[in-house]
């Protein structure tokens, strides 16, 4: 029951920006799972959800706490071939060292990140396509956010 509670939690916040609990335990619900906030809670804590930022200034549950040991060697990617970083409309265009755009997209794409629809690479450039044009500040936050991270 809690492994299937579990997969169910994982399926949702990869499929809807979830950004609480009480909306998590609703759609819970709707899937059959009767839980409890506190049962929520716990799966929380258990997968290792964190919350990211998403757009408008809002947060949704993620995988990347859970993810954190295998998503150290992709930070470290994105923090040393990074160089810069512009955005155009619902375009993020990225500059990397010469030779790393392309590991440097297929980290992007790899980590899955909410708004960011795929990428095409060159050389030294990134063109990272974005849902719509609000969300890409949130993500060139979440990537430098990432790039930091691989400092510590």
């Amino acid at each position: 029951m809690k492994k299937n509670r579990q997969e169910a939690i994982i399926e949702l916040i990869q499929k809807y920006p979830i950004e609480t609990q009480e909306e998590l335990l609703s759609r819970l619900h709707e899937m059959g799972f009767q839980t409890t906030q506190a049962t929520i809670s716990r799966d929380i804590r258990e997968l290792e959800l964190t919350k990211v930022p998403i757009s408008d200034g809002k947060q949704a549950y993620s995988l990347l706490g859970r993810q954190d040991k295998d998503n150290r060697k992709y930070r470290r990617i994105l923090s040393e071939a990074i160089v810069s970083m512009e955005l155009a409309e619902n375009m993020l265009v990225i500059k990397t060292v010469s030779g790393m755009a392309m590991a440097s997209a297929a980290v992007l794409d790899a980590m899955e990140i909410h708004g960011m629809v795929g990428t095409i690479a060159g050389d030294d450039t990134i063109m990272c396509v974005m849902k719509d044009k609000n969300i890409g500040k949130t993500v060139m936050t979440e990537i430098e956010k990432m790039m930091k991270n691989a400092e510590r």
